[in-house]
């Protein structure tokens, strides 16, 4: 049947549903005059692509609404209002023009299954129980929608005048249009309601919290003012305002005058702010930091030298100089007071030797409070010098927030790792700590959250680092050095028994258990089990004793008062051992001699080993060597080379022969000049064939012309030897000094022999033919 057409765009008018519709197209508007000359019946359906002008039959939909016309009204602006009623689906099968207007030829499209059963019935009230919440959820649609709605028990009715009114979008109204099964167009609109209701759900849960949350702020400040009406009636002094309980804290602090301007300058501003506003919560923490830093509180210093000698003895064992250097820089401030310049100490050494701990028992010592900040990672420049308040949870910068936490300004701060401190897009720190630890900078330090210069003059800093090697000069420049030795193992076994075991005993609930580790108990563990310059491994060695110990007597009871830790039950308790002694000749050797190393573990024994072979003049170097230790290995071939009449090598064919280096523990690596006259002495007794004395060990740098030059870490190498067993050294004269500065224990049993020349060298440890 021919149906004159009226498009609509982003509408869908549905059967069983009356709609107004205004038109102002000017075929639509005759397509009006000509329906209501005639039976009133037109097919309305929507554009599928907007069009510019009149749509043509490209732009339309083909499934539409046959609709009755019930009224028209002409409104001034030329439009015209009908409404319309919606009769039946129908699908275009074809679009004509006829005369100034747009005809379809079309067929109504019945629905299926509108049978009534029990599903269907299930069905639409399932639905409709989903719709009425939705009504219920959406500010826009009447609470009457739901009533009428409710009246309808036909299915496929129920379905189409529920779509209409609900605001689910144009494509989800033209896709239940399209249906024309009712049972599927139901589930579709079951589905589109349970999702929509879900989210105006979370929708109403956000408004009624934001609501709440504004109520409650406007609440307070109503009552807040009003109150302060009514004590100014009443002529009483209420409690203080907020206002005025800052401008008193800023008044106490004892700011700087033009710190204090600027902090009532804040509170003035804070106090024409609305309560509840994100600027009035900055403006309140920005004048709480300033009202609440230490800018006169002070610790008095405590500068009994007696009692700072009896702290750092208590607390540490060994470290002499370290110790002796803390009680002259006590000393000094004693007696110089504030006219000392103010000096940044850096302890330097490898892990575990009591960097830290040595930092805590100067702030003990001078009775300062004491805190710590790592630096070990830090690549933000912001965590120096603090955040701009523009800045959304911007706070001071790690130092500021440290002399916040001491309480005064004053305090001991220690700033772990400063060696490991790295660079990126968000600046360098270091650059940022060299005003922090420049006495000449420091006295007026500005963070940029404060905005204002904080004088940290009197604070103490105190550095640590493993190495400075990756410490900026300038940056090293303003600290003063001092360096921490490794532990022997003499040292280590004091430590362990003053130190480590009485506390490891507590820890573990063995305090009242003789617990005892004899002296060599404990230099088994140090040497067997341990390879550290610190006491970190040995604590967590003999914390695992103590757990077996404790294990022990949860499950067998207290036996008796007192365990005595032995040898043999070491490799039971702590498993093989996992470091095993150089294993040094007994008897002379050809080629291989004894040499002395230092490490950051503490002193080492090694062999170097060389042999000659057939070849065409190579040498080769095994075992791990550093350039420095090959270079020392070419100088003392040179050497001998160059003074091969004295050695009976004139004849020696070099061009047919190949020297092979090698110093065994090849994964260890290994460098340094100290290994020169051992080297010297291991291709000397090669080459010539005599034999070397295994009975002797060396050190000393060897220069191309035979003399030998003094090294360090003596301590370290002469207790290496001992401990092996090796009685007699060979050391360079130049070193005779260090040796006298040495503990007697260190140097008894010992023999000493100090050489010059190389040849002093080769006299003592070169047997005769």
């Amino acid at each position: 049947m021919l149906y004159p057409v009226i498009p609509v765009r982003d509408m869908v008018i549905f059967p069983s549903v009356i709609a107004p519709l205004f038109v102002s197209r000017p075929m639509s508007i005759r397509v009006l005059e000509l329906v209501r000359q005639n039976e009133g019946l037109v097919f309305v359906t929507s554009e599928s692509s907007r069009a510019e002008g009149e749509p043509g039959p490209d732009n339309l939909r083909r499934v539409g609404t046959v609709c009755k016309l019930l009224q028209n009204m002409r409104i001034p602006d030329g439009s015209v209002k009908t409404i319309l009623e919606g009769q039946y689906r129908a699908k275009a099968l074809d679009f004509k023009i006829s005369g100034d207007h747009l005809e379809a030829d079309v067929i109504a499209v019945p629905s299926a299954g509108t049978e009534r059963t029990a599903d269907l019935e299930a069905l639409r009230r399932c639905v409709y129980s989903e719709f009425e919440k939705y009504v219920k959820l959406s500010p826009k649609i009447p609470d009457e929608v739901a009533a009428a709605v409710a009246d309808i028990t036909d299915a496929d009715v129920f379905a189409d005048v529920s779509a209409s009114h609900s605001l689910l979008s144009f494509a989800e109204k033209q896709s239940i249009l399209e249906t024309a099964d009712v049972k599927t167009r139901l589930h579709k609109l079951l589905a589109f309601f349970m999702r929509d209701n879900e989210m105006l759900a979370i929708e109403r849960d956000i408004e009624d919290k934001v609501r709440a949350e504004m109520d409650k702020g406007q609440r307070q400040y109503y009552l807040h003012e009003k109150l302060k009406v009514i004590e100014e009636e009443l002529g009483e002094d209420g409690p203080m305002s907020d206002v005025e309980e800052m401008k008193q804290k800023a008044k106490d602090a004892g700011m700087p005058e033009e710190t204090e301007a600027k902090a009532m300058k804040e509170i003035s501003r804070f106090s024409r702010m609305a309560p509840m506003s994100p600027e009035a919560t900055v403006a309140r923490t920005y004048i709480e930091w300033l009202t609440e830093l230490p800018w006169k509180k002070s610790s008095e210093d405590h500068l009994d030298l007696g009692d700072a000698r009896k702290i750092l003895e208590e607390d540490h064992y060994g470290l002499e100089e370290v110790k002796e250097r803390i009680l002259e820089f006590l000393a000094v401030r004693k007696l110089a007071a504030d006219n000392m310049r103010a000096q940044v100490i850096c302890f330097v050494g490898p892990p575990g030797v009591g960097k830290t701990s040595l930092g805590k028992s100067i702030a003990r010592t001078m009775g300062r409070k004491f805190v710590n900040m790592s630096l070990g990672g830090l690549r933000d420049e912001a965590e120096i010098r603090g955040h701009r308040r523009t800045y959304v949870g911007a706070l001071p910068g790690r130092i500021i927030q440290k002399i916040k936490q001491a309480g005064t300004n004053n305090p001991v701060l220690l700033m772990d790792e400063i060696d490991k401190i790295g660079t990126d897009f968000r600046g360098d720190p270091a650059a940022a700590l060299l005003e922090v630890l420049d006495p000449e900078q420091n006295c007026s330090f500005t963070d940029n959250f404060l905005e204002v210069s904080f004088d940290l003059s009197k604070v103490m800093f105190i550095t640590t680092a493993n190495s400075t090697a990756t410490i900026p000069r300038p940056l090293l420049d303003r600290m003063e050095m001092i360096y921490l030795p490794g532990y022997v193992t003499e040292e280590k076994v004091k430590i362990a028994k003053r130190h480590l075991i009485p506390r490891i005993l507590r820890e573990h609930g063995l305090s009242g258990i003789d617990v005892s580790f004899s002296d060599s108990v404990l230099r088994t563990i140090i040497s067997s089990y341990t390879l550290e310059a610190g006491v970190r491994g040995l604590d967590r060695q003999i914390s695992k004793v103590a757990r077996k110990l404790a294990t022990d007597i949860a499950e067998n009871g207290v036996k008796n008062k007192k365990y005595s830790v032995a040898k043999s039950n070491l490799a039971g308790m702590l498993g093989a051992p996992k470091l095993h002694a150089t294993r040094v000749p007994k008897e002379d050797s050809l080629g291989t001699a004894i040499g002395l190393a230092w490490t950051e573990a503490g002193g080492d024994v090694i062999l170097i080993e060389s042999a000659v072979m057939n070849g065409g003049g190579h040498v080769s170097y095994t075992g791990n060597l550093g350039d420095i230790m090959q270079e020392s290995a070419q100088t003392a071939l040179a050497y001998l080379r160059s003074n091969a009449d004295a050695y009976g090598l004139t004849k020696f064919p070099w061009q047919k022969r190949d020297i092979h280096i090698h110093v065994p523990e090849g994964a260890v690596p290994k460098d340094g000049p100290s290994a020169g006259i051992t080297l010297a002495l291991s291709l000397c007794s090669t080459l010539t064939g005599r034999r070397i004395d295994v009975t002797y060990a060396m050190t000393g740098e060897m220069t191309l012309h035979g003399e030998v030059l003094p090294i360090g870490g003596l301590r370290e190498k002469l207790l290496a030897a001992k401990r092996l067993g090796i009685r007699k050294l060979i050391i360079p004269e130049d070193n005779r000094a260090d040796v006298e500065e040495l503990k007697p224990w260190v140097t008894n049993g010992m023999e000493l022999h100090y050489v010059k020349k190389i040849t002093q060298v080769f006299d003592l440890a070169l047997k005769k033919k």
